[in-house]
């Protein structure tokens, strides 16, 4: 197996085929071999799983994942990476390579395709510039046990934070709404070429069996959590008066005080079942 992360090897590789880093598709290829190895592990990969992986670049965690999986379908937009993650995956038999953009996919229909009989994971070194749209797009696509990827650390801080904390945001809210996130470990820059500015950390999002909260319109719950958290300064009762400009502040306040929240409190102090109870009251107002 050709050792992608070994740069003797790949550095002459990339230079004979023209290949130079991109800036603009967030081209930083992990080049330390523990790191895609115990992102494999950690996301517990093996023969029952089929894994989505998205952005696989140089193919140092999709040889990884082939190692241990059922099989991997590895979504690539930059096809300059054609020759190269040809030569890294050449010998594994379970890899479907689909050249094309991650955010273009309908995702539960290439899942039914790739792994019939399987069980979905989805597994990723995200580019930092994408992350929130694939990872929305991931959780909303709601066919995988669990989301496995790297990002970058204040990111990852960000989905696993608790109400009433700097970190807390509607992002953190929609993830734990599909998911129970947890930080598995960090990565510093020097693991990628080239070397990016930040931490990076790994998070495993494991989708909920089933979601203990009372939410008749998932649409109408992100709604109001995203008018909580536009105006973080501003208490709750403001926030949603100006965000749902048909009710009107009075009414605003009497919904609050029949969900059992003071008007007074600001959106970033609630965690999901009090949003889920102020919607549901919403929702029998409009």
């Amino acid at each position: 197996m050709l050792n992608v992360c070994d740069q003797a090897v790949m550095r002459p590789l990339l230079e004979k085929n023209g290949f130079h880093f991109s800036k603009a598709k967030g081209q930083n290829f992990l080049v330390q071999s523990w790191v895609p190895a115990q992102i494999a592990d950690q996301a517990g990969i093996d023969r029952s799983c089929g894994v989505l992986e998205i952005g696989p670049g140089i193919g140092s965690l999709t040889q990884q994942l082939c190692l241990r999986a059922g099989k991997v379908a590895a979504v690539e937009v930059d096809t300059r990476l054609k020759p190269i993650l040809g030569a890294a995956t050449a010998e594994f038999d379970n890899l479907s390579l689909i050249w094309g953009d991650a955010q273009k996919l309908d995702i539960p229909a290439l899942v039914r395709e790739q792994f019939p009989g399987l069980r979905p994971e989805a597994c990723a070194n995200l580019p930092y510039y994408i992350t929130s749209p694939i990872l929305t797009a991931l959780l909303e696509a709601d066919c995988f046990e669990a989301v496995t990827v790297m990002v970058q650390k204040e990111v990852a801080e960000r989905i696993c934070a608790l109400p009433g904390t700097a970190d807390y945001s509607a992002f953190s809210i929609f993830c734990q709404y599909y998911a129970e996130p947890e930080i598995l470990f960090e990565v510093p820059p020097t693991c990628f070429e080239p070397r990016p500015k930040v931490m990076s950390a790994v998070i495993a999002l494991r989708v909920r069996g089933e979601r203990p909260w009372d939410i008749p319109s998932p649409a109408l719950f992100f709604r109001t959590v995203r008018a909580s958290f536009l105006m973080r300064r501003k208490t709750l009762q403001n926030a949603l008066a100006a965000g749902f400009p048909q009710l009107g502040k009075a009414a605003v306040g009497e919904v609050l005080e029949s969900a059992g929240v003071s008007p007074s409190v600001r959106g970033e102090t609630l965690d999901i079942a009090a949003f889920a109870a102020i919607a549901k009251k919403i929702g029998e107002r409009i």
